[in-house]
């Protein structure tokens, strides 16, 4: 089984680290790539990063399915592109904010987001709103640390602790969902520290689509998520034409 994993933003490091915490979970004899696009925003942190990462994202789910790809992970916590993702991919395709909030609405009457900055609260209200989530999703909190300053900041793993740790004595809640693949691989010592579960969506969204894959399942494809209309594309999208 081939899993990709398509981190959107193009930070080099950061779809490293998002590769080893996929690989962890995947089963025997899963492969899992983890990619960056070729262009794109360094880190995704507003509307606009969005909207610009969506080609590069696209691209790359192309070039998946010329190679054969069974499955496919968005890799950022605003699951961009996904919908269009799913028209063009033969296998599943899942966003980590999906899957990470389904998980963690099966260990507790309710969870806790803990994202990085502010401004992108919306963003995770929308989505748990979407997936039908409102029921569990208690809060949205950040931590007020820029993407890109997860692995800069020495006192970044104390800051989200104690912004979790808020977060459960605010909400009430009985789980932590990770509102950044950033953030991957924090979940060990944050949920040893706090003494709950802690939801990393890179890691549940892997294991999700092995799961789909093993099942022979993916996106319906008779109405809305049919393949694109072949049409030409202009000016930078030229290459998008199908």
């Amino acid at each position: 089984m081939h899993i990709k994993i398509v981190n959107p933003n193009t930070t080099r490091a950061m779809t490293d680290k998002i590769g080893d915490c996929a690989r962890s979970v995947a089963g025997p004899g899963t492969l899992v790539e983890a990619v960056s696009p070729q262009m794109g925003p360094a880190s995704i942190e507003s509307h606009y990063d969005e909207a610009l990462s969506v080609p590069g994202l696209l691209e790359e789910i192309a070039r998946g399915e010329e190679a054969g790809v069974d499955g496919y992970v968005i890799a950022c916590f605003g699951d961009p592109g996904l919908d269009a993702a799913r028209e063009l991919a033969s296998g599943p395709v899942l966003g980590i904010a999906e899957a990470a909030m389904h998980t963690a609405s099966f260990l507790g009457r309710g969870f806790s987001v803990v994202t990085t900055l502010g401004r992108t609260r919306g963003r995770a209200w929308e989505l748990a709103e979407r997936y039908g989530m409102q029921r569990f999703c208690l809060g949205v909190h950040a931590c007020e640390i820029a993407v890109l300053d997860l692995d800069r900041d020495p006192d970044a793993v104390k800051v989200i602790t104690e912004a979790c740790r808020a977060a459960l004595d605010r909400d009430g809640s009985d789980a932590i969902v990770l509102g950044c693949a950033g953030m991957a691989d924090l979940c060990a010592v944050i949920s040893a520290e706090l003494g709950v579960p802690v939801v990393d969506g890179v890691a549940a969204a892997t294991l999700m689509v092995q799961s789909l894959v093993t099942l022979g399942l993916r996106t319906g494809a008779r109405g809305e998520f049919a393949a694109p209309l072949p049409k030409k594309y202009t000016g930078l999208l030229e290459d998008f034409g199908r």
